[in-house]
């Protein structure tokens, strides 16, 4: 039996959390900024506290070609790609139903730290799993209320597939991310490797955030939605990111997974208390149901920790 690294589950349950809360609340932002252009500020944002952090420290190597390939692709998977699939997706549905698909999130980073980093399935984990795909039916099942009408009328020439297909692929780029990010934390300190993520994030959203940039009226921006544009730049590209390596550091890839149920469960919260958005007792068995599962993951049993640098 080893020590519960119980900092470490603190440090990927709140990312997580703050994930899910800057997911609820992007659906006022991307009422107000295209897309491209959120995306683009938001890097922007967070890369100025974050520029301090950008040199190695003490002792650590320099970036091999191959760290370069997995900050890239890190980056425009689990930044950029994220975001526009996200911020899409939450557009043309509701914080409610990104909940239920990013559910899906513990199972799609078990497979593939089971494909690409060789991390084994273990009973208790698997349980785990089990749980959040219960949830996900559960929610599936059930109708989810209509979004604002403004929204209504600015997305009703697109298919209704489009805004859970979105989501979907945000829940395959999030995964990708987890299993990205354990293998720099073997390299890289947590601090650095969220600066230069979000620098790429920053650079791939420069060409079509100036594009859309260009026709906006930031005139019109109200203060209160200035001020929800800072939390959220800072949350999604530092605190978050910090707080999410630094928890990999010590937890494996499947298990650190199972932790992204705080996603949904955050982001639905946020949804009802925040945006009005529906919640009844199937909602709240549904989510006990990803708790549970989390519970399972991360209660003793687990493997052995490997020691890495924090």
């Amino acid at each position: 039996m080893h020590p519960i690294p119980w900092l470490a589950y603190a440090c990927l349950a709140a990312s997580m959390s703050l994930v899910g809360s800057y997911v609820g609340l992007s659906r006022p932002l991307v009422a107000v900024f295209p897309v491209f252009l959120l995306a683009w500020l938001r890097f922007g944002i967070a890369a100025l506290p974050m520029l301090r952090w950008l040199p190695a420290g003490a002792g650590e190597a320099a970036l091999s070609r191959h760290d370069r390939w997995l900050l890239f692709w890190g980056s425009f998977l689990g930044n950029f790609l994220f975001s526009v699939c996200m911020l899409f997706g939450v557009l043309l549905t509701s914080a409610v139903s990104a909940g239920v698909v990013m559910a899906a999130i513990p199972a799609t980073v078990a497979v593939m730290s089971w494909l690409f980093l060789g991390e084994r399935l273990s009973r208790r984990v698997g349980a785990g799993i089990a749980c959040a795909v219960a949830g996900i039916a559960l929610l599936a099942l059930l109708r989810e209320p209509a979004g604002p009408a403004g929204a209504e009328a600015a997305t009703s020439a697109l298919p209704g597939w489009l805004g859970p297909v979105l989501l979907v692929g945000a829940v395959l780029c999030e995964a990708s991310y987890v299993v990205i990010g354990k293998r720099l934390t073997g390299n890289l300190s947590p601090r650095r490797i969220s600066a230069l993520i979000n620098l790429w994030g920053l650079l791939l959203a420069t060409p079509f955030g100036l594009w859309q940039a260009w026709q906006f009226d930031f005139g019109a921006v109200s203060a209160a939605t200035w001020a929800l544009l800072v939390f959220y730049s800072l949350a999604a590209s530092m605190v978050t990111v910090w707080l999410w390596m630094k928890g990999l550091v010590q937890v494996p890839a499947q298990r650190a997974g199972v932790f992204t149920v705080m996603l949904p469960v955050s982001a639905a919260l946020v949804g009802v208390l925040f945006l009005g958005e529906a919640f009844g007792p199937w909602h709240l068995l549904a989510f006990g149901f990803a708790m549970a599962g989390l519970l399972l993951a991360a209660w003793p049993g687990r493997p052995a920790v490997t020691a890495q640098r924090g």
